[in-house]
């Protein structure tokens, strides 16, 4: 028997983009942020192994040079921050006012210049590389290990960021999934090449930096592709590549500039952290911190991946104008953050000695003095999701401003001055207690500036109920 066909006059099926202002608030936030966490956590896996292959493979004196390495590498990725998180929020509130075509020259214009800015600045370090990282606190003896790996991850550093910033276009086309399979064949790709040029080719920290830069390019080939299929939704057109500095670059530059001053910042940090750490404890304490960075990415990494499922949901609920959920979404997430951070607090407190065994030998000289600045840095880790969260709220409905504020205070107005100070008082602790004193500054600063944002946005909900 043959099936009746459907009627003409039934409405279409909802789009995954249009399903965002519709979908339970907890579902979707669900459904968006655990890809972009699981995503996040095995993109933290970059380091980790890195660290980890190096420590055992290379020693103490290839983490260090690692950790040298690292604020330039951060201020690399800072230019390509510039350019996506702003056009990525613009995309998103374009997205949820059924601006389709305009999203796609969103995107357009963002793929040039998330490709050529890093492409320029990275070229511009590795014309001036060794003094770059002498400035970054790198002595005679370290400074071989970290020019082997960051001249390398250089040359690679525009696909990276490129492909970073794809993904998350793909989250807010609607599909967190494919963008959280790019960093999990960046993550297994670099988790397999590690030990294969480490300890089979024997290529040391050229080696570690190869496989990073391999990683990242499959990452990025996996999103380029994602735009460039016939059948997809939103796609990467030749024609929006021509860039249009009044409707979209400059608007999409002043957005992301608050998370572009939060990276640059914290490049400008550890450098001044590196330097510090050198001064009052050797280039054993620049180690230290170097695991404990790569630990403390475990923890961090599903708070952000957190923000990058929230941030979407909120900018294409912001743009529908349906600001309960946009209030909604935020202290869901912001409650979550605060968990997921109290978790790893505990997990810091009670169990160093086995974090820093991951890095290196259990006689290792690193292991007593990783405890005390593990256990200092983390104290105030229980309130620091909230303004995290904050600041990815802020860029989500398009307000840079308070964004920026948040952004900075961590980093430039509070961190850096704590950690000139103290250590003239306390010495190598000061540097450690300079990070909860911050955040606990940087908690207080956060709460009136979102319970206002909050405030204007049920007013506004409830003016537009006035008027329905």
């Amino acid at each position: 028997m043959a099936m009746d066909s459907a009627p003409d006059n039934l409405p279409p099926p909802p789009s995954a983009t249009d399903r965002i202002g519709t979908d339970s608030v907890t579902r979707l936030l669900l459904r968006f942020s655990i890809p972009a966490i699981v995503g996040m956590l095995v993109n933290a896996l970059y380091n980790i192994v890195d660290r980890m292959f190096i420590g055992y493979g290379i020693g103490a004196q290839g983490i260090a040079g690692v950790t040298i390495s690292f604020p330039l590498m951060m201020a690399m990725v800072s230019f390509s921050i510039l350019v996506g998180v702003g056009a990525n929020t613009l995309f998103s509130i374009r997205m949820g006012e059924g601006r389709r075509e305009e999203a796609e020259r969103i995107l357009g214009n963002a793929f040039g210049l998330l490709l050529f800015i890093p492409l320029a600045a990275s070229l511009a370090g590795l014309a001036c590389l060794d003094p770059l990282l002498r400035l970054m606190g790198a002595g005679d003896e370290l400074l071989p290990y970290a020019r082997d790996y960051a001249r390398i991850v250089l040359y690679g550093i525009a696909l990276s960021t490129t492909g970073h910033g794809l993904s998350h276009f793909i989250r807010s086309d609607g599909h967190p999934y494919v963008s959280m399979a790019s960093m999990i064949i960046g993550a297994g790709a670099n988790t397999l090449l590690d030990p294969l040029f480490i300890f089979v080719f024997h290529w040391g920290m050229k080696g570690a930096a190869w496989a990073t830069v391999i990683s990242q390019g499959l990452s990025f080939a996996w999103c380029f592709v994602y735009f460039l299929r016939p059948g997809a939704g939103t796609r990467l057109r030749r024609r929006h590549l021509r860039l249009e500095f009044r409707h979209l670059v400059w608007p999409m530059l002043a957005i992301g500039f608050a998370p572009f001053a939060m990276n640059l910042a914290n490049s400008l940090l550890n450098v001044i952290l590196n330097r510090g750490l050198r001064q009052y404890g050797g280039d054993a304490a620049i180690a230290v911190m170097g695991i404990l960075s790569a630990y403390m990415s475990i923890i961090f990494m599903p708070i952000f991946g957190l923000g990058q499922g929230a941030q979407p949901l909120m900018g294409y609920n912001y743009g529908a104008r349906k600001y309960g959920r946009v209030r909604h979404l935020f202290w869901t997430s912001a409650g979550a953050a605060t968990v997921l951070m109290a978790l790893g607090w505990g997990v810091s407190q009670l169990f160093p000695v086995p974090i820093l065994r991951l890095f290196v030998a259990a006689d290792s000289e690193l292991i007593p003095l990783g405890v005390r600045a593990l256990r200092i840095f983390t104290l105030a880790f229980p309130i620091i999701g909230f303004p995290i969260m904050g600041g990815q709220f802020f860029q989500a409905i398009g307000k840079p401003v308070p964004a920026t504020l948040i952004a900075l205070c961590r980093q430039i107005l509070l961190f850096i001055p704590f950690l000139l100070v103290f250590p003239r008082f306390w010495g190598l602790p000061g540097i450690y207690a300079a990070a909860p004193a911050s955040d606990i500054l940087t908690f207080l600063v956060a709460l009136p500036l979102v319970a206002n944002q909050l405030r204007a946005l049920r007013r506004m909900e409830q003016e537009r109920e006035g008027a329905a």
